[in-house]
């Protein structure tokens, strides 16, 4: 049974990487009117600084999540997160869009070592003890990391300019890099696997081949989709007529995150104690009816659709990851991580992009429907998972 000064650690530790790993992650997201106008870009081609780092995310997530079962999970998690903060750092100072893009492409990747592996760390190192309540903290940390980092980075980027945004965030990014690295114990329930293909593509083809896993898997792709969609577009519709809203003030909507930190460790108890597909299927209920709050041209009405549809989405995820670290059999835990989050990321890239287009071509009514079509087919594919566990959960270590 792992000691609860070691969980407190782990938590505390996992939860400051992710603060890290969002800040850097969606740092340029509140500037994205700024940047826009400074090199006569649509908002869809802006987002492309927003869809570059998380499709860097998704295509490195299975490598980087099939590595650490052979170099360990905490060497994998250290290691790319600075990679990641060095390259935060950089960006600032970057003044061709073109190599913006790039450098965001490959940041993403480096960050997939930690959005990869946490699941699977937390999952070896708790022995699945009160797991729904780790991973609701670790979600949360995302959530604290997200809303901070976009809120600093936009309220310095109206007074400094874009770059000066982007390199508060990266700042911050960095106090908790530090803090995490300091903090995370090291491994001593993971058995590190030689780097062979045979066993760690038998990994990923359990987790492929389990029917149980592909509804968080699409939770994840399209939730996260409509998620990074209302945010990229938010800043354009909120500081254009009729709302005029200025930078500074539009970037205090990014205080909705708080909602989704709350959110996320709740609805991992709640899942725990009430079951994981119906506290999905509530999550995802919650989401769309945020969505329908905001349609108004109204400041107050879509501030407070934003605080539901948050609170919606962190708790939808929250509930979908910890599906994915409970069902995996232990041989697969690390490549069914991998896959949620190739899953989810791949969605924020693809879906910000489309979600983009809807916005510029039918407005924020269009995009309402497209992204609540998105997010009833995820809670179709939850209403239709397989019950049965197809591998005896594993008792707590000792």
């Amino acid at each position: 049974m792992v000691s609860a000064r070691r969980l407190r650690r782990i938590r505390f530790a996992l939860l400051l990487g992710a603060l890290a790993l969002f800040a850097l992650l969606y740092a340029p997201q509140p500037v994205l009117p700024q940047l826009a106008g400074e090199y006569g870009l649509s908002p869809g081609a802006a987002a492309l600084l927003v869809s570059a780092a998380t499709l860097g995310l998704a295509v490195s997530a299975i490598p980087l999540g099939t590595l650490s079962e052979a170099v360990g999970r905490r060497r994998t998690m250290i290691t790319t997160l600075v990679v990641a903060e060095v390259l935060g750092l950089a960006l600032p100072w970057v003044h061709s869009f073109a190599l913006m893009v790039a450098l965001r492409l490959v940041q993403g990747a480096a960050v997939a070592g930690l959005a990869a592996v946490a699941t699977a760390y937390l999952a070896d190192e708790t022995g699945g003890v009160r797991l729904g309540t780790t991973v609701g903290l670790y979600v949360a940390g995302t959530t604290i990391g997200g809303m901070t980092g976009r809120l600093l980075g936009g309220v310095v980027g109206d007074f400094w300019g874009w770059s000066g945004g982007v390199l508060a965030v990266a700042l911050l990014a960095a106090v908790c890099t530090v803090a995490f690295v300091a903090l995370l114990p090291p491994e001593q329930h993971h058995h590190r696997q030689p780097l062979r293909w045979a066993p760690l593509l038998g990994g990923l083809g359990a987790a492929l081949r389990d029917p149980g896993l592909y509804p968080p898997y699409l939770v994840a792709a399209l939730g996260m989709g409509s998620f990074v969609t209302v945010y990229n577009v938010l800043g354009f519709r909120i500081t254009a007529p009729p709302l005029l809203v200025p930078p500074a003030l539009a970037a205090l909507a990014f205080l909705a995150y708080a909602a989704g930190t709350a959110t996320s460790a709740l609805a991992g108890r709640a899942a725990d104690r009430w079951g994981r597909v119906r506290v999905l299927l509530t999550s995802l209920a919650v989401t769309v009816a945020g969505l329908l709050v905001m349609l108004p041209d109204s400041v107050p009405m879509i501030l407070l659709g934003l605080v539901v549809f948050t609170g919606g989405f962190f708790g939808a995820h929250s509930v979908a990851n910890g599906w994915v670290g409970t069902r995996a059999s232990k041989q697969a835990r690390g490549q069914a991580s991998a896959l949620y989050q190739l899953a989810y990321y791949g969605g924020s890239s693809v879906g910000g992009v489309l979600g983009g287009i809807a916005y510029g071509t039918w407005g924020w009514p269009g995009m309402t429907v497209l992204l609540t079509t998105w997010l009833a087919l995820a809670a179709t594919a939850v209403l239709l998972a397989p019950q049965h566990q197809p591998t005896p959960h594993l008792p707590p270590l000792s």
